[in-house]
């Protein structure tokens, strides 16, 4: 009779090792609606991208060469659809976990008739390494994310030095990686951590915050903010 502890230690040899990843983001709303799920299901064939179909070609996916714009974590979609609807020259990627944003998305998409988006419902971190093309996007937007405001969980905020880097690599020459949070300790920690990388250059200046530009909608919570007198922090840093 053979020792079953024998049995799951040979298992566990042949087993792969996986390495956890540190999150930087919690997912929560992803059950979507009947009404959410219809939207999906209609949208998905002509504005979802598969994480399973590997690296793109942007001139392939958008029919055109154009200045592509990726943007992670665009929430309910509205202030990217606006971005994409005001400059159609443009072709422009979202990337957002919570499939109730993207079908939110999808639907405005349908709605204004644009053809120069096509999303991502999955992790950005995966989508970067195994989908888009290196060296070849001219902006990458992150607007907002989830600032851990425990000290503990700071670890989890999405903008680290490998992020950064990361960025860079989906980058061309001259792209530009372009901040916004409302949380002033984010916006200290984006700072200290982008002023380090030696490959980027604060389009504001060394060490300043960049007034925020008119191509970045303002959302109706940060208009409810400044009513309130919160502040808005944005920061761009051009690719070297």
């Amino acid at each position: 009779m053979q020792d079953p502890m024998n049995d799951n230690q040979e298992l566990n040899s042949q087993a792969p090792i996986k390495k956890r990843t540190i999150r930087s983001f919690v997912v929560r709303g992803g059950r979507m609606t009947e009404g959410q799920q219809k939207n999906y299901d209609a949208n998905w064939a002509f504005y979802g991208l598969e994480l399973a179909d590997g690296r793109i070609d942007y001139q392939t996916i958008f029919g055109r060469e154009s200045d592509v714009v990726i943007e992670v974590g665009f929430g309910m979609g509205a202030s990217l659809v606006e971005m994409a609807k005001n400059a159609p020259e443009k072709d422009f990627i979202g990337i957002e976990v919570h499939p109730p944003g993207v079908a939110k998305l999808m639907m405005l998409a349908q709605e204004e008739g644009l053809k120069n988006l096509r999303v991502y419902c999955d992790d950005a971190i995966e989508v970067m390494a195994s989908c888009l093309p290196e060296q070849a996007a001219s902006a990458f937007q992150l607007f907002f994310p989830d600032p851990w405001h425990k000290k503990k969980h700071n670890k989890r905020r999405i903008v680290q030095p490998l992020f950064a880097q990361q960025v860079a690599n989906v980058l061309k020459e001259s792209g530009y990686f372009h901040m916004a949070t409302d949380w002033q300790p984010y916006a200290e920690h984006m700072l200290e951590v982008m002023e380090l990388q030696e490959n980027y250059t604060n389009a504001a200046g060394k060490g300043l915050y960049h007034p925020r530009p008119e191509w970045r909608p303002l959302t109706k919570f940060e208009q409810r903010g400044e009513r309130l007198g919160h502040g808005v922090w944005d920061l761009i840093y051009n690719k070297q």
